[in-house]
């Protein structure tokens, strides 16, 4: 049954003050707060490796945040933003950052209505060399508009032309331009695959030194990718959560990942919510699998309220595995909506590590699905002892 749960029922006081505008100078620094056995206490994030139990594995979001931000000038003088979304043709994020012939990107488009019919133009340099962005709108739909991108160096990648064009676009809620330092810090130490809107931002206090003292306890490690899009910041607007439309993510994992998970399937610990909708969302693509035959690779929205007499989540990845190996798949490359919430049951994840995040927002209800009401004692205990918020703030790690 699809819940319908008061969006008001997951509010708190929180003072812009406690928001971390920017990152801690170290970031393996910053506040761990634990929530294991249904007690709360304090750490540092330095300590993670000794809070862990030993046969743990760590799943980790290999995203990179792409320079999204795109500022053009119109001949009358007025600036219109473009923030690239996500990929529309061709819709693969790899080969879309890789065209060099020009390709289209879903955005959302500040002072839209500034925009007319007119190509704009953006000038760069690279080297001694100068060049030009062109942007032409396509369409306008639900308030998202698709942009024909084109340059005049047809040597050059898009993912080439933004990286000199654009600005990394870091949350909303900073209230600060970007600065060089996001370029660094709002990048975790591991981003490999380009294409998030938003970082991860779970993983930002992992270090070299960290995940040393992971290897020397014998804890496992594990990456999938999901493109983070700026969905992550959509605000819940409607009295109950029935009413929200969660944005769409498109995530990658591997065979060998499946088979990693599957030989550890009692001890998964995700690294960021985008890692836990992730790991959900492929035990719901497995079911399907196992009830039907058929290997769809979208996970709906309301998907798991919707389907009762589960299979074992052992049974179910192994079926997925096989399937992939006498199909000779190796990348399961799929798409989700999955809104997480109370009463959901997790089925894959035992624990996560992750940030705190904002009222009335979708994170918190993931969070309240795997604690209940205890989410309130968690977020009282990080506001009374100086815990920093959102994306450059603190941590947590909360077992079931």
């Amino acid at each position: 049954m699809i819940p319908r749960i008061p969006i008001a029922d997951f509010s708190y006081d929180l003072p812009d003050e406690r928001i971390a505008k920017h990152p801690l100078p170290q970031r393996d620094a910053s506040k761990l707060l634990v929530y294991k056995d249904g007690k709360i206490s304090e750490s540092v994030f330095s300590e993670l490796p000794s809070i862990l139990a030993n046969n743990s594995l760590l799943v980790f979001n290999n995203t990179k945040v792409i320079p999204a931000r795109l500022i053009f000038r119109r001949s009358t003088g007025a600036e219109i933003e473009i923030f690239c979304l996500e990929p529309y043709e061709p819709n693969d994020y790899a080969v879309s950052l890789g065209a060099k012939d020009g390709c289209s990107w879903r955005c959302i488009v500040g002072n839209l209505k500034r925009w007319k019919d007119d190509e704009l133009a953006l000038p760069f340099s690279l080297g001694s060399n100068s060049y030009t962005l062109n942007a032409k709108k396509l369409e306008v739909h639900n308030g998202e508009v698709s942009v024909r991108f084109t340059w005049t160096n047809p040597e050059l990648s898009f993912a080439e032309v933004i990286e000199v064009c654009g600005a990394l676009p870091i949350p909303p809620y900073l209230h600060r331009n970007t600065e060089q330092s996001d370029y660094e810090r709002y990048q975790t130490v591991y981003s490999k695959h380009k294409g998030s809107v938003a970082a991860p931002t779970a993983g930002l206090h992992f270090t070299p030194n960290v995940f040393n003292n992971l290897k020397n306890k014998g804890i496992s490690t594990a990456e999938l990718t999901l493109h983070v899009g700026a969905g992550t910041f959509k605000p819940v607007k409607s009295d109950t959560i029935d009413g929200h439309e969660m944005h769409t993510e498109h995530f990658t994992v591997s065979l060998e990942f499946l088979e990693l998970l599957l030989k550890n399937i009692d001890k998964v610990v995700a690294v960021g919510t985008t890692s836990v909708r992730t790991l959900e969302s492929i035990y719901w693509i497995g079911v399907n699998l196992l009830k039907n035959n058929i290997l769809k690779t979208t996970v709906e929205q309301w998907a798991p309220y919707q389907n009762s007499d589960l299979p074992d989540v052992d049974k179910v990845v192994d079926n997925l595995v096989n399937y992939l190996k006498n199909n000779n798949i190796k990348l399961l490359i799929a798409s989700t909506q999955i809104l997480i919430a109370p009463p959901y049951q997790f089925n894959l994840v035992k624990g996560m590590i992750t940030n705190f995040h904002q009222p009335q927002s979708t994170l918190l209800l993931l969070v309240s699905a795997m604690v209940g009401e205890r989410w309130r004692d968690i977020y009282r205990y990080a506001l009374e002892h100086d815990f920093r918020f959102l994306s450059y703030g603190d941590s947590s790690l909360i077992m079931k």
